[in-house]
This record gives structure tokens, C-alpha cells and sequence, in this order.
């Protein structure tokens, strides 16, 4: 069992940045790789970033790639997403989650969800 809780969203206009962060309680979090998937109103949620392990490995979509940073830290239980250069498309509910790999992640296989933080980019 683990619990995610996720916290930075918030407001931010174009081309500027925000820092999520993803704090887990239970299991361990060095046991999953965790990762961030986004849902906008009418699309389908994605996998925006994934992160191994060890952290050894990351995974971008395409269109966040050069722009977010994945992070962690598993001392803390944490994970980060650093997005720069943010545009009002990064419009979304941010979601933190964990699975047993980056690729579990990629096609949604996920052991664990945080509630989700939102974050709206305006133009």
C-alpha cells in the first residue's frame, strides 16, 4: 500500500515554470517507478514523465521533452516534475503514480494514484 499525495500546481502564465512534487507514505517508494501522467477536459490521461527505481532511467512524451524534468528522491519518498517554458496546451489535472516499471507506466499499468494537483497555464 502506498499513498501519494502531490502538491505545486497552481497558476502560471506562458513560459513560466512550476515544480510538482509527489510525496509517498507506505511502501517503500524505491520499489516502484513512479511517474506523472496529466487528463485535460476531453482527452485521454497520458504519461508525461516516468522515472525508475533507481532513477537511473527517464521516460518524456514527445511534447514535454526539453521542458520537464523528472526527478526523485527516494530518501524522501519523493518525486518531482520541474516544467519550464510552460504553454497553455500543459493545461491539465497532474497525477502522480507508481507501477512496477517505466514501461507498466507507459501503457497505464498502475499499482497506485495520487489525487491529483492541477495546474493551468494561461495564455
Amino acid at each position: 500500500q502506498v499513498q501519494l499525495v502531490e502538491s505545486g500546481g497552481g497558476l502560471v502564465q506562458a513560459g513560466g515554470s512550476l515544480r510538482l512534487s509527489c510525496a509517498a507514505s507506505g511502501r517503500t517508494a524505491s520499489a516502484y517507478a513512479m511517474g506523472w501522467f496529466r487528463q485535460a477536459p476531453g482527452k485521454e490521461r497520458e504519461l508525461v514523465a516516468a522515472i525508475s527505481r533507481s532513477g537511473g532511467m527517464t521516460y518524456y512524451t514527445d511534447s514535454v521533452k526539453g521542458r520537464f524534468t523528472i526527478s526523485r528522491d527516494n530518501a524522501k519518498n519523493t518525486v518531482y516534475l520541474q516544467m519550464n517554458r510552460l504553454k497553455p496546451e500543459d493545461t491539465a489535472a497532474y497525477y502522480c503514480a507508481v507501477g512496477p516499471t517505466i514501461v507498466a507506466l507507459t501503457t497505464t499499468l498502475v499499482d497506485y494514484w495520487g489525487q491529483g494537483t492541477q495546474v493551468t497555464v494561461s495564455s
